[in-house]
Order: structure tokens, then C-alpha cells, then sequence
């Protein structure tokens, strides 16, 4: 028979291993940001496979490892900083030698803090010596070959230290160094060790206030101030082409990745949502504050690159138009996280993880998510784009709300000339760049197939507007005054402001029911416009779309500067009346609510590179507008033209005052209901 102190231990063991969280349950998700900058949870791309200290390599012990080099033939290059060594391994991560110490005229010579280690396609191998202010080239069995001291140029500044941490090397033997404390960009030597220049000098940030600052200082307030200096890069990778990725450690910065060609000139493209920098909505307060930080990056096949991620332990992978493909990792101590990561290097599609404080290498592999997208990468990227939309179709079972796999339909759907079908995935990827291309496709066999309709209805269209044209000049034939009446006449006062503004004052022929029937239809046009803008200059959250909420941004500011106006000209001598103050601000939108229909038409026909006239638009009916608010209050009020425009200025910062006022008017009454709502609390309690 079980006693009561067995179930009871049989109790507490259930609810602890039901509890429990699994030594990876924090690498299990992921996310991606959506078009509007929202993480939204994504299944995990790479899972960890294996976590490697330097006991299980028969190493002995790891001493903060700084960097990580995986080579074409798969050999694994380690710098083992702490103790001085470079460690070599095959892709099963056997070691295959061991290097620290090498033969140099007779003498042994050894690495003091190596930070980078970068091995050649003729199998040479090329050392950061941080400590030793040296790169060492040693050839594949560990024999030295060359040495790379402090370089001697004119091009050096004044107190230059050469303090190598990461390196790469070209097929030409061009060795690119980076530097610590060289905030000019990245050094490049030649095959003979010479130092020729810098390349991708990165840019000077600063605060325009610390610019002005300084320009009044003294010279010796000056000389303690802060210098402005480009930041520094600290880690480089180099592609078969040349051309080199480069990460910077700046916090906020906005070109943390770089992709550098042979001149140095940054070639990265950036046509995802945001730019490759890692996390995008970051709390500037709490435990892990500010930007991403990353401190390595690393290409990939296909055109993809993946960026360590040090503050928060992520790894993120872009394609070569910089749309996030997935993130993965994070902080902590159980198998698949980091604590402070320092390089990442790809093993055919697995990823290589080197961690410098917990002194272990991790190995991931891609899930059968991650396998999907790279799939359909790998494919797009060779032209099989059935293939590639097959892939996707499949990412997208896994992730309904993977918006990158959408444009990735898009693109082969836009390969295969099915432009209709093209548009609407990158509707739904929100990826205007590619929709107008396949609109502009789309709308082009449109005109095609249809082209004598269209020249028969531009025909009609003239006919009918040449033959309004006559019928009004025969009504109007022979008179010397044409009345404009009061329906015609704010169509009459966009014309002619002075003359229509000054009939509505002193003819009375303007209503003030009018004014607000032209304030409400501008509301709804407004609202209509942000509905149903073309998708090319329709940035509009939809399903955030509140038709209600959206009147506050045409009754509330027509209400307060009517308000506000009238307010201040009875205290300036202003002859207008609130109804005629009402009356002429509600007869100066009309150009808006005229132009907000065809405009609308209008941005559901043209491609992103043709909608500079759609703003231009809109552009002209805010112009138009103002220009006939400012005759109107000049009229209303008879007020000179400088004391309209002083007025004009005076009435918005009345309305600054209103709102003002008006928040602190509800934010006492908050507080008084909230103390009302307590002192009721405590009396029911009490009672």
C-alpha cells in the first residue's frame, strides 16, 4: 500500500516536471517584423544540434575564443585568444592541429591575443597577433611565411597604434585589416605586406547642439570636448567577388552592415521594410536597452548574409535585397543561447556559433521551416521559379504571416509573366517596388487589348465636354451679368477669391449651411482617399482603418481655428462675424474636396515612378486652399495683407493654447474623478 508521503512525493515530482522548461524552449521561436514594424512569432528556423566546450574537442580548456573562419574545403579556423593559439578542425570538428608556436629565422616566435584568424584558398593561414601589434601569414601545415608590422605612411594619423583584431584576404593576395582605434576605414595592404589605404570610411554622426557648441568654445574648451570621428569597424567577411561585408559596433546607428566593393563604396541593398540592423522596435529602458550590436557577419549562398547579434544574442539572416528571412537565439545558459556571442561562420547550410565567455562552439541546423525558405531562395535566386513558389507555398503553411513569402511568389509569378496574380501578392507582402513593375506590365497589355475602346471613349469623353461647352455659351449669349447663385457660388469664389469672398460679406449671398456640407464632404472624401488610394501611395494601415476616428483630422481643426480666429480678431479690430468666419474657412477647402475624387481615381492607374504628380496634387490643393483662407479672413475681417498673415500666424498659436488647455482641463478631470472614485472606495469599505 502507497503511504500518504509517497503520493505526496509523487505530487510535487509531476507538478516540477510539468513545470519544467526544456534546455532549448527559449531558441524555439522566432519572429519577423511585419510591413508596420510588429514581431510577429514565427516557427524556429535553426534548432542547435550540438554544443561544443574545448574538453569535448580534446582541447583542454577554451580561453575566450574570439573568432571563427570556416573555410571552402570546410576546415574549421579557431583563435583560441586566451591561450595563444589557433586551432584547426575538420567539418566534424576533429582537430586536426593545434598552433601556437612557429619556427621564425631559427627562433620560436608565438601569438600573443590573437582576436582573427582568416585561412586563404591555397590553404594559408593569416593571424590577427592583436597583442603582438602583427598579422602573421603561416602556410597550411603551421610554417611562418610572412609578417605584417605597424605600417609607415603619411596617410597614418599622428599616434597611430596598429592593433589588428579581424582580417580577410582577396584572391589577389590583398589582406584587409581591421583595425582597432583605426576610425578611417578599413586598411588594406598588398600580397608584399605594404600598406596602401583605407577603404569604407564609415560617416561622422553628431549632434548639431555639440556642433554649435563648439563653434563658440575657446580653443582649450574645445580640446576637452568630444571629437566627432567616424566609428570604427570590428569585423570584416570577404565573398569570392571582393567584395567585403563589414559590421560596426555603433548603438542606434543606421548602417550597421555594410557590403563594400573593390573602390569601398557601401553597395548594400535595402529594399526589405526596414534596413538590416537587427532589432527594430527597441526599449531604450530595461535590462538590454538601445539597438542591436552587431560584431560579426557572415555570407551566405544565394545572395543571403546572417549578422551576430551580441546584446541580445541573436542571429539575423537577410536575402540580398535585405528582407529579414528569419531570427533566431537569444540570451541565457542552456544548449542553443548565448551569453556573449563574438563570431558565426556558415558549415554548408548549418551555422556556426563561437561564444567567448562561455567558451563553446554551438552548431545549428535549419528546421524544416528554415530548409523551406532557404529552398525557395536558393531557387528564385537560380530561375527556377516553380520550384521557388512551391518552397514558399509550403513556408507559408508553416507561417500564414510570413510577408516576405509572399513577394517571393511574387517574384516568380512576375518571371513567369502572370502579372494580375503578381499584383496581389505583393499587395499582400506590401512590396510596392515590385508591385508597380507588374502593374506596369499589367496596365500595358491592358492598353494593348483594348486600345481602340479606350481611343473611342477619350473621343466621347471630348465630344461631350466640347458639346457643354457651346450649350452654356448659347444660354449665356447676350447677357452683360450672369448671377451666380448661392449653390454655384463657392465653385464661383475658387475662381475669383476677392470678388466671391466679398459678395459672400456684403451681398450675403454665402450660408453657412453650405460651408458645412462642403466641411462634411471633404471628411468622407478624406476618408474614401485613405480607403481606396492606389496601393503604390496607400500607406494606411487598412485593418487599423477607423472611419470615426479619422473625422478628427478635418471637424476638429476646421472647429478650433474657427474658434480660435474668432477669438482673437474681436480683440484685433476684426469686422467678420463667427458665421462669416465659419462660412469663408468652410468655402476655402473646396479645392480639396474638388481634387480629393479624381486624385483618388487617379492613384489606382500610375506606378510608383509616376506618382510625383499625384502629390503634386495634393500639393496644389493645400496651396490653393491657404491662398483662398487668407483672402477670405483679409476679406471678412478687412484686415491689410501683413495683419491677415499676422493674424493667420497669432490663430494657430491660439489653437496651441486651446489644446493646451483643453488636456489640462481633462487631466484634472481624471484626477478628480479618479480622487472621487477612491474616497467612495474607501467609504464603502468602511461602511
Amino acid at each position: 500500500m502507497i503511504s500518504r508521503t509517497s503520493i505526496l512525493a509523487l505530487f510535487i515530482l509531476a507538478v516540477l516536471l510539468g513545470t519544467a522548461t526544456p534546455a532549448s524552449a527559449q531558441a524555439d521561436t522566432g519572429y519577423t517584423y511585419s510591413y508596420w514594424g510588429d514581431p510577429n512569432p514565427a516557427p524556429a528556423a535553426y534548432e542547435p544540434v550540438r554544443t561544443m566546450y574545448g574538453s569535448d574537442l580534446s582541447l583542454g580548456k577554451l580561453s575566450s575564443p574570439q573568432d571563427l573562419y570556416i573555410s571552402k574545403d570546410r576546415k574549421i579556423y579557431l583563435a583560441d585568444t586566451g591561450n595563444n593559439r589557433i586551432i584547426v578542425m575538420d567539418d566534424r570538428f576533429k582537430v586536426l592541429r593545434t598552433i601556437s608556436e612557429f619556427d621564425r629565422g631559427g627562433k620560436k616566435d608565438q601569438f600573443n591575443g590573437p582576436e582573427g584568424v582568416f585561412a586563404a584558398p591555397n590553404g594559408d593561414i593569416y593571424v590577427a597577433d592583436t597583442l603582438n601589434r602583427r598579422v602573421v601569414r603561416l602556410s597550411a601545415d603551421g610554417r611562418f611565411l610572412q609578417q605584417i608590422g605597424a605600417p609607415e605612411s603619411t596617410l597614418l594619423r599622428q599616434g597611430f597604434q596598429f592593433t589588428p583584431i579581424k582580417l580577410a584576404t582577396d584572391k589577389a593576395g590583398q589582406v584587409y585589416v581591421a583595425s582597432r582605434g583605426s576610425y578611417e576605414g578599413i586598411m588594406e595592404f598588398d600580397s608584399d605586406g605594404v600598406f596602401t589605404g583605407y577603404i569604407g570610411t564609415n560617416r561622422v554622426r553628431f549632434n548639431p547642439l555639440d556642433l554649435l557648441w563648439k563653434r563658440i568654445s575657446t580653443k582649450a574648451q574645445r580640446s576637452q570636448m568630444e571629437q566627432f570621428i567616424p566609428i570604427e569597424f570590428n569585423n570584416l567577411s570577404i565573398e569570392d567577388n571582393g567584395f567585403i561585408y563589414t559590421t560596426t559596433s555603433e548603438e542606434n546607428g543606421s548602417q550597421p552592415i555594410k557590403h563594400m566593393n573593390v573602390s569601398g563604396v557601401d553597395i548594400l541593398r535595402s529594399k526589405g521594410y526596414f534596413p538590416p540592423k537587427g532589432d527594430i522596435r527597441v526599449s531604450m529602458t530595461g535590462s538590454k536597452p538601445g539597438s542591436s550590436i552587431f560584431v560579426d557577419v557572415t555570407e551566405d549562398e544565394a545572395g543571403m548574409y546572417s549578422a551576430l547579434d551580441s546584446k541580445r544574442g541573436r542571429i539575423f539572416t537577410y536575402d540580398k535585397d535585405g528582407n529579414l528571412l528569419y531570427e533566431f537565439g537569444n540570451l541565457g545558459s542552456q544548449a542553443g543561447l548565448f551569453r556573449t556571442p563574438s563570431a558565426i561562420a556558415m558549415l554548408g547550410d548549418q551555422i556556426v556559433v563561437l561564444d567567448k565567455d562561455y567558451s563553446r562552439l554551438t552548431l545549428f541546423r535549419p528546421t524544416k521551416y528554415g530548409s523551406a525558405i532557404r529552398e525557395a531562395v536558393r531557387n528564385l535566386d537560380a530561375g527556377k521559379v516553380e520550384e521557388s513558389t512551391a518552397a514558399w507555398e509550403q513556408v507559408l503553411k508553416l507561417n500564414s504571416n510570413y510577408e516576405v513569402a509572399y513577394i517571393g511568389i511574387g517574384k516568380s509569378l512576375l518571371k513567369q509573366g502572370d502579372n494580375k496574380e503578381a499584383m496581389a501578392y505583393f499587395k499582400l507582402g506590401n512590396n510596392r517596388e515590385y508591385y508597380s513593375q507588374a502593374f506596369k506590365r499589367y496596365r500595358q497589355d491592358a492598353v494593348y487589348d483594348n486600345f481602340g475602346y479606350i481611343v473611342l471613349g477619350i473621343g466621347l469623353i471630348i465630344a461631350a465636354a466640347y458639346t457643354a461647352m457651346k450649350l452654356a455659351k448659347r444660354r449665356t449669349a447676350g447677357r452683360h451679368f450672369v448671377e451666380v447663385g448661392v449653390l454655384k457660388n463657392p465653385f464661383y469664389t475658387m475662381i475669383h477669391p476677392y470678388k466671391g469672398f466679398w459678395e459672400m460679406k456684403f451681398e450675403k449671398v454665402g450660408r453657412v449651411k453650405l460651408a458645412v456640407l462642403i466641411v462634411v464632404l471633404l471628411a468622407l472624401f478624406t476618408i474614401l482617399k485613405r480607403q481606396f488610394s492606389g496601393f503604390v501611395v496607400n500607406y494606411n494601415n487598412l485593418a487599423e482603418l477607423n472611419s470615426i476616428n479619422e473625422l478628427k483630422f478635418v471637424l476638429l481643426p476646421f472647429v478650433l481655428w474657427c474658434l480660435a480666429n474668432w477669438s482673437l480678431t474681436t480683440l484685433m479690430d476684426g469686422e467678420g462675424k463667427f458665421k462669416e468666419i465659419l462660412t469663408a474657412t468652410g468655402y476655402a477647402l473646396m479645392p480639396l474636396v474638388v481634387i480629393s475624387l479624381p486624385q483618388t481615381l487617379y492613384s489606382n492607374l500610375i506606378t510608383v515612378d509616376e506618382s510625383a504628380f499625384y502629390y503634386l496634387l495634393d500639393s496644389a490643393a493645400y496651396l490653393w486652399s491657404f491662398w483662398l483662407l487668407f483672402v477670405g479672413t483679409m476679406t471678412v475681417h478687412q484686415y491689410t495683407p501683413l495683419k491677415t498673415v499676422s493674424t493667420m500666424a497669432l490663430t494657430l498659436v491660439v489653437i496651441g493654447i486651446i489644446l493646451f488647455l483643453g488636456l489640462l482641463f481633462f487631466s484634472m478631470m481624471q484626477q478628480v474623478i479618479n480622487f472621487v472614485m477612491s474616497f467612495y472606495r474607501e467609504l464603502a469599505l468602511r461602511w
